[in-house]
C-alpha cells in the first residue's frame, strides 16, 4: 500500500503494556505508522523515551494546551491494547477524564476502525458493568479481540500480538 496508514495505539496499565514494543514492531512491519497514547498510569509503567525512538513520535499521555499544534498525524485506525476494565467502562460511558479516553471517544464518534483488546482479571470481567460496557462499545462499531490469552493476568503472559496485528489490518481493509 502506498498511502501512509496511521494507527493510534492506546496503551492502558496492565501487564502486557510492558511488552507493547513487540506489537509496535509488528504493526510497523505491516506498514503502519504507530503513535502511542498512554493512560496516565500506563505512562508511568512504559519506557516513553524508548517507544518515542521506536515510533518516531512522542508518547502522549497529557492534553495539549489550547493553540498548541498536535504533534501526531491523524489516525486511520485505533488499537486499544491492553484495554483494561477501567478504560472499557469509562469509554462506554463517554467519560474523557484523560487524553487516552478523549482520543477513544473521538475515534468512536469519527467511526474510525477500532480494535479493543480486553485484558482484565476474571473477577473483574465477571462484574456486570464489564459485559454491558463491552457490548455497548461493540454495538457502536468497536471490534473486540477475543482470545484465551486476553484473559490471563500474569505478567509473563503476552497477548497474541500477531493476531492483533492481523485483526487491525482486516478492519482497516474493510473500512477502505
Amino acid at each position: 500500500m502506498t498511502d501512509q496508514r496511521v494507527v493510534y495505539l492506546v496503551v492502558c496499565a496492565a501487564p502486557p503494556a510492558l511488552q507493547i514494543s513487540e506489537l509496535i514492531d509488528l504493526l510497523m512491519a505491516d506498514g503502519w505508522t504507530v503513535c502511542v497514547i498512554a493512560t496516565p498510569t500506563a505512562a508511568t509503567w512504559i519506557d516513553r523515551e524508548a517507544l518515542a525512538e521506536q515510533t518516531g513520535y512522542p508518547v502522549r499521555s497529557e492534553w495539549r494546551r489550547p493553540g498548541e499544534p498536535d504533534v501526531l498525524p491523524e489516525a486511520d485506525a485505533v488499537v486499544v491494547a491492553p484495554a483494561t476494565f477501567n478504560t472499557i467502562n469509562k469509554w462506554a460511558l463517554g467519560i474523557s477524564d484523560n487524553l487516552a479516553l478523549g482520543i477513544l471517544n473521538e475515534a468512536l464518534g469519527l467511526r474510525l476502525p477500532i480494535l479493543a483488546v480486553p485484558y482484565a482479571k476474571p473477577a473483574l470481567t465477571a462484574h456486570p458493568a464489564h459485559a454491558e460496557s463491552a457490548e455497548l462499545l461493540h454495538a457502536n462499531g468497536v471490534s473486540l479481540f477475543r482470545s484465551e490469552e486476553a484473559g490471563r493476568t500474569t505478567p509473563t503472559s503476552l497477548l497474541p500480538w500477531l493476531g492483533v496485528t492481523q485483526a487491525i489490518n482486516t478492519l482497516r481493509a474493510q473500512a477502505s
